[in-house]
């Protein structure tokens, strides 16, 4: 069964980053069985990311979705392998390549997304190729995680760190009251480029705290009045939609401690007061769960495979105002 989720992923044309030194001189990248090590590699000076939207399907395949800035609509794509690169003052930076095939199963494309910042003209040696962590580390950058010192809204109204939670803990939902939290994963990622997390000001959308989440997570907003013209009062808003350079930024620097927090069905919960969505099972997601989980957690379930939630989802055109955030906070109290 498809979802109805869409994923909006940065990504580069293959072209964009080129061989200027070793065996594939002048290639650009591609997948891995044309790729050698040690070549070096180039970011263009006019190289520009671009948005390619896919959905995931049962199976663990992607399609590209319907208004996605590049690519076929319907074509797959494929999550070819997971390259590291070196630069020559040791810092390393992977790169996701995933190729796209027609209905023939022809290559239509190569894209090559980075998980770190590249700076144009600066030589990367690819010192890595692999196959097998590439749906994994794509699944670390699908999840919805918050960071750690996050207040979580338990059963009994107490608000506990998400560091502190164990399975078993029984948490306020928004939809099914007290629930029980399966899982609890985490994993310390750098706080770069596009996946960056972006911190949410106390006060903002009403949170008490400063609120600390990933990118693609996306935040419950109940709105007294249609601010935003979505049709409808119960909204989801990705939070890097959100970002204005003042009360929503996006953190660059350092690491981050992220949580994710999986129930039985996809829930909406409370952190640092205001609602926000947990793990949602999916073909994306499922590489990072182990899968010794009781009661076949580390599956798609039904609880995940049509979550209601996904039907709230903001389109970004709606949120393309510099006062997108205050206007969401507004409409939540009038």
């Amino acid at each position: 069964m498809t979802t109805a989720f869409v994923q909006i992923l940065p990504v580069y044309l293959a072209r964009d980053i080129t061989v200027v030194s070793g065996a594939n001189l002048g290639d650009a990248i591609s997948f891995a069985e044309e790729l050698d090590l040690d070549d070096v590699y180039e970011m263009g000076q006019r190289a520009q990311s671009v948005r390619l939207s896919v959905q995931p399907e049962s199976g663990g395949a992607l399609r590209i979705a319907d208004g996605s800035a590049i690519g076929t609509p319907g074509h797959a794509v494929h999550l070819d392998s997971a390259l590291t690169l070196m630069t020559a003052n040791g810092t390393t930076t992977e790169i996701l390549v995933m190729v796209e095939v027609d209905d023939a199963g022809d290559v239509e494309a190569v894209y090559a997304m980075p998980l770190a910042q590249m700076t144009a003209r600066c030589e990367y040696t690819l010192v890595g190729i692999d196959r097998d962590a590439a749906r994994a580390r794509f699944a670390q950058v699908a999840c919805v995680s918050f960071s750690r010192g996050t207040h979580v809204t338990l059963a009994s109204g107490a608000q506990a760190p998400i560091e502190t939670l164990r399975p078993g803990d029984m948490v306020l939902t928004r939809d099914d009251g007290p629930r029980p939290l399966r899982w609890i994963g985490a994993a310390t990622a750098r706080a770069v480029g596009d996946f960056a997390p972006i911190r949410i000001r106390a006060g903002t959308l009403n949170n008490a705290g400063d609120l600390l989440v990933s990118p693609e997570s996306r935040l419950f907003i109940y709105q007294r009045s249609d601010a935003l013209g979505a049709g409808r009062h119960e909204v989801l808003v990705r939070a890097r939609l959100l970002v204005n350079g003042s009360s929503v930024i996006q953190e660059r620097g350092g690491f981050v401690d992220y949580f994710q927090l999986l129930f039985d069905e996809h829930q909406i919960i409370y952190v640092e007061g205001i609602g926000a969505e947990t793990m949602l099972v999916d073909p994306r997601t499922q590489s990072v769960l182990p899968p010794d989980l009781p009661n076949g957690l580390a599956a798609p379930r039904r609880g995940h495979e049509r979550a209601a939630h996904l039907d709230f989802e903001v389109q970004s055109r709606l949120l393309d105002h510099p006062d997108a955030a205050e206007i969401l906070r507004r409409a939540s109290i009038r």
